[in-house]
Order: structure tokens, then C-alpha cells, then sequence
């Protein structure tokens, strides 16, 4: 049912039920149109009511229908606001809980507006790269004022209803633990013999001296905005909300929707939308596969990862005992916690309140036998194999049965881990990415034998620690490092040809990756890299590395931490500061191996290291380890800075085109280490079929 109809005394009532949000799909719409055109047919009806069902009023576009034509078919949300605004009989919009977006503009075509505090207000659409495409931009600035109007929809932030209370937005709001229904039909019952019907489309945005603050607003908006184009033509449609005609106005904010709907921009932001929400979608994983209650957890290893998953359970208000082996470790880690929490709330983002609770919260132990009844345990300790064994085996011993055993490893084989259990269906990789408390990645390796409601248990955590869970599948690195790996390799060979780090950084960054290659190793630690190739010169000898971060590491230089990496740094100081030691370094080791250095463009340094991530990604699809190209993009754009206006990896690529993708790769091929450019037969394939990875 998409919306129903019913008659109290004189005045219909239409309520949206679509859930979740009462989306306004065609089928809403249509509905909500004929019952507007059914009770302005019956002479009993003197007024009408639009409410929401459940949980919201409406919360705009139907997610569903987008992109589809579907969105735009009539009666359109333009047509039914239009017939909301028309009625030759007063039309009350009774808001609770939701109203947003498509939501609000119906609202605003409403004749009246009530609604109950706490109902979060908003028009979102510049979070899509869109900007409010049924008169939001005319309306808003008419009931709210210019100023108060361009804020709400250049951020696209929510306010609440109450706060609102005072505007020409609504005409009342109820005191808390109102009826909504029935005092929105008493007060539709008090307006029903009104006329003229008020609208909002008559009223003047006045606001003294309008062009400077529009001007200032431009410059503002452009300066915060970056690549994003959105932003700047919402000020623009806002402006027009003073200076056209209504329906001019009307017209301008269309075009300008339309035009933005065309962007790379909006469409990377809308890619990216449907990419988190399809993240925790498993086929063989229904969504009602019974879950695991986590109400304790345990994390080994009270360093600066486990420190951090502690605190992220911590914030869900979940118990943690954090384990360690030596009380001075245990010590330092819980210190390390409370002084982060103190200065959360010394930024005025914590009150002593929450302070204290989370702290109460946490708890330290060296003994296994006090961890045994927390519902999970999550190991946090060094990326070894035989450290794990120990702890795994130790887990195995300790634990009740039922607990997960999870890992935080980001290369480790999960099946050899899981093995060192006698539950290996009880063992899940949940790999965190640094600092664990702030991004918001989590890696969830689903092993061979892993549980089915295992994986649903640690997909639903992943939401409740307010962390997009991507689910792979077991190989080296994962998706992620796996993928990052080769991004680091042609990092390497760039600086044996011609490259100093600077350079590279500044390309990847001005392409708009957070850090470049080598201030995040820096940032990292350049010694767990080294830690990681040293395995695979062992276990991989015919993959060729670039051997300078080697030397670099050889001379003590792991980044930050030590105050010298690829760059030099000074005490209290992150900044980094091109080290000549090290450049004379890069150029003596190109002299060594006989290799030329010469100019190399910002364009192939970024085709290099992009494309080299979607050519390992290729393959890493083709082998199931993603279970979908978006997944990978989910991976990139919340744990490792790829710039989000480009969508991920996988959606840059299709933005490129796949045969331009392959073409530079067969290049690169040809020259100097083209032995790690093979291109991967899905990316060959689905080049010459015309078609695209998120096809």
C-alpha cells in the first residue's frame, strides 16, 4: 500500500505509507494525488490532512526508483505538490519524525503545516551533488528567510521542528506527546472555511541588502566546497528565490537540478549512496539469518589498534575488557584511551557525563580466564603468524562457546588463523583501519568455514559501531591492502625512474587522495611495510619490488614516529619537509640499478597508481573475493582517503572508460618493470564488450 484514505467528520485524511520513509515513489504519488482529487470531489470533505505512516512523514525521493524512469513519470513530485497547492480546499501537511527533501517540498506546497517537536527538518539533496529539484530552493527562503533558508540547503544539515517553531514554516507546533492526527484534524477543522488559501509561493523573500550577503555567500561556499559543484548552484537558485518571478524561479532551480543530475560529481556521490547501503547485502546470507547478541567484548593487545576497537565498542556502549600481557603495556593503552576521551571533551564534543560512563565501560586484565564470557574477543596483536597461533589457541581454550573469535589482521590467511581453533565457523576477520576510533571502514573477511550467522552478527555490529562493514573474501591483503600493495609497488619503481616523493605525493594529492603515497607510509609507519615485503620476498620471490623503501627503512627512518621517513619532521610538528638525504638516497640507488631517471608527468604518476588498484581489483572480483565492484569503491572511499567526487576506484574507471583503462596498462606494460602490468582478463573482457565494472 502506498497511501491510504479515510474521512474524519469533515476532513480527509491521506497518509504516505511507504516504508521505510514513505518514499515518494510513482505509486505514493499517484496515490496521494487521487485521494487530494477524491476529496475535493466529495462535498462532506471541507479539508484535507497529509500525514506519514510509521516512522517518518516522508523522507523524500524513493531510493528505490532512483535513476530509474520510474523518478520522473507522472504524476510527478512536481505535479503532486502542484495539486496540493491548487485544491480549492485547505490542504494541512501534519509533519512528525521525517520530513525531507521531496518531503519537505510537499510540505511546503501545503496550504498549512503542523507537527510535533523532534521532527528532523531537512532538504539533503546536496549530499547527492543534487540541489532541492520541486521548489525548494523558491520555498524555503519564503517561510524561513534567506539566510536561515541558503544554510539549510547548502549543508543539507537537519534541524529540528522546534527550532522552527517561530518561522512562517509552521503554522503550529504541538506540545510533545500530542496526537498528532487528531489535533492536526482539529486545527484543519478551525481552517476549513479559510479563503484565500494561503500559499507559499505569494510570499516575498525580503532580507535587507540581499547582494552582498549572496555575494559573500558565493565566495564562501565556493572557497568550502572544492570539486563539488553543487554547493555554489544551490546559492545560485536560492538567489533566484529573490530576484525571478516564482514560476522563473521554478524553471531556473529545474534546469539547474537537471544539469547537476548530468555531473560526474553528483553521479560519484550517488554511486557512493547506493555503494554503502548494498555493502551488507550477502546472497546467501538472508537478512533474517538469526544474529548473535554482543552485549560483553574482549580486545588482546592494548596498543594503538586495540586501543581504538576498544574505544569503538566503548561508544556503542558495549563493556570491553582489554587484554595485555605486561601491566606497564595494560597501563599505557587504558591511559591512552582516557586521554583521548578527555580531549573529545575538551573539544566540547563529550560531556563529564558521557565521560565517565565510558570510561566505567573499559576494563584491563592480563589473565585470558576473565575475558571468557565477553560474546566477542577481538584480536588486535603483531601481524605474525605464529603471535596469532598463540592467541588463537589461547582463545579456543578460554572462550565460552558461542563467543566469536574475530581478528584484526590485514593480511594473514583468516582460514590458517581459523584453523588454529577447534570452532573455525566461530572465527570472522574484522580488520579496523587506523585510528580505529575515527574511520570508518571495517573490513569483515568472511573465511572458508565461517558461520553464516557469524558474518550476520559481525554485519550487524559493524552498523551498531557506526562503521560500513564490506565483506571479502580470504587472500593476501584482503581487498584493501591487496589492492594498495600494488598502488606502493609503482610508488617504488616511479622514484627508480625519475620521481622524488614530493612529486608523487602532490599528484596523487592534487587528483584528491587525502596523502599521497608516501606521507601515508610515513603516517603509518614505514616499518610495517618492510615487515610485510620481507614475507613476501619469501613467499612470493617473482614479484618485483622497488628495494628504496628498504634502504629507507635500513637507516632507521619509519615516518612519524621516529621523526624521519621519506620526509624529515620536526619535534611537535607533522608537517613534512622534503629530506635532501633521502632524495640523494633515490637518485644514487637509480644510478645503481643503471635506470635513467628522467621527467615523469603528474598524469602517468596517477595512472600508474590508480590503475595499477583497478587491475588488481579486476582480478580480485573475477576471483570472488569482492563480492561486487562497489564494495571495492566502498573500501577505498572509507578507509583510504580516495577521493570521493571521483566515486572509488572502480566507478573512476567506468568514468574513464574501461578501453582507455586497458590501453594505458598494455602502455605501461612496455616499459620499465611491465611485469606488473598484466592486464586482468575481466578488465580485457568487459573492455571489449562496451561494458563498465558497476554496469
Amino acid at each position: 500500500m502506498s497511501a491510504e484514505y479515510q474521512v474524519s467528520g469533515s476532513v480527509a485524511v491521506i497518509t504516505l505509507n511507504n516504508p521505510p520513509v514513505n518514499g515518494l515513489g510513482l505509486a505514493t504519488r499517484a496515490a496521494a494525488v487521487d485521494g487530494i482529487q477524491r476529496a475535493l470531489a466529495d462535498a462532506a470533505v471541507k479539508a484535507i490532512v497529509i500525514t506519514g505512516a510509521g516512522k517518518a512523514f516522508s523522507g523524500g525521493a524513493d531510493i528505490k526508483e532512483f535513476n530509474s524512469p520510474k523518478a520522473l513519470a507522472e504524476p510527478s513530485l512536481a505535479t503532486l505538490i502542484a495539486t496540493a497547492e491548487g485544491a480549492s480546499k485547505p490542504v494541512v501537511a501534519a509533519i512528525h519524525s521525517v520530513c525531507m527533501g521531496g518531503g519537505l517540498e510537499l510540505a511546503l506546497g501545503c496550504h498549512y503545516r503542523v507537527a510535533l517537536p523532534g521532527a528532523q527538518i531537512a532538504l539533503p539533496e546536496v549530499k547527492l551533488g543534487l540541489l532541492p529539484g520541486a521548489g525548494g530552493t523558491q520555498r524555503l527562503p519564503r517561510v524561513l528567510g534567506l539566510e536561515m533558508a541558503l544554510n539549510m540547503i547548502v549543508s543539507g544539515t537537519p534541524v529540528l521542528s522546534e527550532k522552527l517553531a517561530k518561522t512562517a514554516l509552521f503554522d503550529e507546533v504541538f506540545a510533545a506527546g500530542t496526537d498528532l492526527l487528531a489535533a492536526a484534524v482539529a486545527f484543519a477543522g478551525k481552517v476549513a472555511d479559510a479563503r484565500p488559501l494561503p500559499k507559499v509561493r505569494e510570499r516575498k523573500v525580503d532580507y535587507p541588502n540581499h547582494e552582498a550577503f549572496l555575494q559573500f555567500s558565493r565566495n564562501t561556499v565556493k572557497a568550502m566546497s572544492g570539486p563539488f559543484p553543487a554547493p555554489l548552484k544551490c546559492v545560485e537558485t536560492v538567489a533566484a528565490a529573490v530576484a525571478m518571478k516564482f514560476d522563473d524561479g521554478v524553471k531556473f532551480e529545474r534546469e539547474c537540478f537537471l544539469g547537476l543530475m548530468q555531473t560526474t560529481e553528483s553521479k560519484a556521490l550517488r554511486h557512493a549512496f547506493f555503494a554503502e547501503r548494498v555493502a551488507s547485502k550477502v546472497p546467501d546470507v538472508p537478512s533474517d539469518t538469526p544474529t548473535r547478541a554482543i552485549k560483553q567484548a574482549a580486545v588482546i593487545g592494548a596498543g594503538t589498534m586495540g586501543g581504538g576497537i576498544a574505544m569503538n565498542f566503548v561508544n556503542a556502549g558495549i563493556p570491553v575488557i582489554l587484554l595485555e600481557t605486561k601491566q606497564e603495556a595494560l597501563d599505557k593503552g587504558l591511559a591512552t584511551i582516557r586521554k583521548n576521551y578527555e580531549n573529545t571533551m575538551k573539544k566540547g564534543k563529550l560531556t563529564q557525563e558521557k565521560f565517565d560512563q565510558r570510561l566505567a565501560l573499559i576494563s584491563g586484565t592480563l589473565s585470558y580466564e576473565e575475558i571468557g564470557q565477553a560474546d566477542i574477543v577481538v584480536e588486535a596483536v603483531f601481524e605474525d603468524m605464529g603471535v596469532k597461533e598463540t592467541v588463537f589457541r589461547k582463545l579456543d581454550e578460554v572462550m565460552k562457546p558461542g563467543a566469536i573469535l574475530a581478528s584484526n589482521t590485514s593480511t594473514l590467511d583468516l582460514n590458517q588463523i581459523a584453523n588454529f581453533t577447534k570452532r573455525p565457523e566461530d572465527v570472522v576477520g574484522t580488520h579496523f583501519f587506523s585510528p580505529a576510533n575515527v574511520m570508518k571502514l571495517l573490513e569483515i573477511v568472511r573465511g572458508a568455514k565461517t558461520g553464516k550467522d557469524v558474518l550476520a552478527s559481525t554485519l550487524a555490529l559493524s552498523k551498531k559501531l557506526k562503521k560500513t562493514g564490506v565483506v571479502s573474501g580470504v587472500c593476501d591483503g584482503f581487498i584493501g591492502n591487496r589492492m594498495i600493495e600494488q598502488y606502493s609497488r609503482q610508488a617504488g619503481f616511479l622514484l627508480e625512474e625519475g620521481c622524488l616523493p614530493e612529486q608523487v605525493d602532490k599528484a596523487a594529492e592534487k587528483f584528491g587522495f587525502a596523502m599521497g603515497p608516501f606521507r601515508m607510509g610515513d603516517l603509518a609507519g614505514n616499518d610495517i611495510g618492510w615487515y610485510i615485503r620481507k614475507r613476501r620476498y619469501v613467499e612470493s620471490p617473482e614479484i618485483s619490488y622497488s628495494k628504496t623503501a628498504d634502504l629507507l627503512c635500513e637507516l632507521g627512518r619509519y615516518g612519524q614516529k621516529t621523526g624521519a621517513g621519506w620526509y624529515d619532521y620536526k619535534a611537535g610538528d607533522r608537517k613534512a619537509y622534503p629530506s635532501e638525504l633521502v632524495n640523494a638516497m633515490i637518485v644514487q640507488h637509480s644510478a645503481e640499478l643503471g635506470v635513467a631517471r628522467r621527467k615523469v608527468s603528474d598524469q602517468e604518476i596517477v595512472e600508474r597508481l590508480v590503475f595499477s588498484m583497478v587491475n588488481e581489483a579486476a582480478l580480485i572480483l573475477e576471483e570472488g573475493i569482492a563480492m561486487r565492484a562497489s564494495d571495492i569503491d566502498m573500501v577505498y572511499l572509507t578507509g583510504y582517503g580516495f577521493p570521493l567526487f571521483r566515486g572509488g576506484p572502480m566507478f573512476y574507471a567506468d568514468t574513464v572508460g574501461l578501453p582507455n583503462v586497458l590501453a594505458a596498462i598494455e602502455k605501461y606494460a612496455k616499459g620499465h618493470h611491465g611485469e606488473a602490468w598484466r592486464p586482468a582478463p575481466l578488465l580485457a573482457k568487459l573492455a571489449a564488450e562496451g561494458k563498465s565494472f558497476n554496469g
